[in-house]
Parts: C-alpha cells; sequence; structure tokens
C-alpha cells in the first residue's frame, strides 16, 4: 500500500499540533476549527483504522468546517470579553477624578492640564480659578468636567 494513500492517527496528530501550532503564533481562531477536525479524525482512526483516506479527508473537511463555524458564532465573544475595557481609553480613565484649578476655566471647550497632560475638555458653564472640577465623562478625547460642590 502506497504510504501517501494511508494515514494512521499519529499523522492526523501531528497536523493537529501544527494547527496549533499555527494558531499559536497568530491566525486569529482560523485553525482552531481545523486542529479540532484533525484530532476528531485521529480519534474516529483510532477507534476504526480501515476508514479509507478519502473518507478521513471528507470527515476533516466537514470537521473543520462545523468547527470552524461554531468557534466564530458561540466562542470568540468570550475572548473579546475584559476585566478592564478602559485599560487602553486614557480619557475613560480619567472619569471620577477631580482636579484643582489653576485658571479659570469658561463654558464650553478649553483646555486642562491634567497630570503631565494637556486635554480638551467642555463644561456647561465657567468655573473660577481655585475651584474643583470633576470629571464626569468622555466624548472621544474631550473630558467633560463639572464643578465640584
Amino acid at each position: 500500500m502506497d504510504i501517501a494513500m494511508s494515514f494512521e492517527p499519529w499523522h492526523w496528530l501531528i497536523l493537529f499540533f501544527v494547527f496549533l501550532g499555527a494558531e499559536a503564533l497568530g491566525a486569529g481562531g482560523f485553525l482552531l476549527g481545523s486542529a479540532a477536525a484533525s484530532a476528531l479524525v485521529a480519534l474516529i482512526l483510532w477507534i476504526s483504522p480501515d476508514v479509507s483516506w478519502p473518507s478521513q479527508l471528507m470527515w476533516f473537511g466537514i470537521g473543520s468546517l462545523l468547527f470552524t463555524v461554531a468557534y466564530w458564532k458561540f466562542f470568540r465573544k468570550v475572548n473579546n470579553k475584559s476585566d478592564s475595557p478602559e485599560l487602553n481609553n486614557r480619557a475613560l480613565q480619567l472619569v471620577g477624578r477631580t482636579v484643582l484649578l489653576d485658571h479659570d476655566l469658561p463654558a464650553g471647550i478649553s483646555k486642562l492640564q491634567i497630570g503631565d497632560t494637556f486635554w480638551k475638555v467642555q463644561s456647561d458653564r465657567s468655573v473660577a480659578r481655585g475651584h474643583n472640577v470633576i470629571v464626569t465623562g468622555c466624548q472621544g478625547m474631550v473630558l467633560l468636567v463639572m464643578e465640584q460642590g
């Protein structure tokens, strides 16, 4: 029998690890379905060693498609959840922070130094120097502030 026409379970397990390794390099979930399908074919071939190679390839193709669709439909959203959604949003991290004004803050859009950064801020009314303002929210990179009191 020709070696190209006889797949063993360990061939499929090697393919499984190749797909997992390629996925670890950054495929974004596309290769997980193929890895699971190759593990499935290895299991089928281990249980029933007389499965022909066209049937193995058919199982691999169908399994790849089904596992990939299942991943994208059900499990992909799990990776997008974060316990710190404001991690890369500096403006959102400043919400709730109180700042003592060293200059008068006019109503509308102006600039305010918070830490070592000058921020665009928007206030409904003017606030005199020496008063505290609190960051109540943000619209893009514009901080919404109001007088604390």
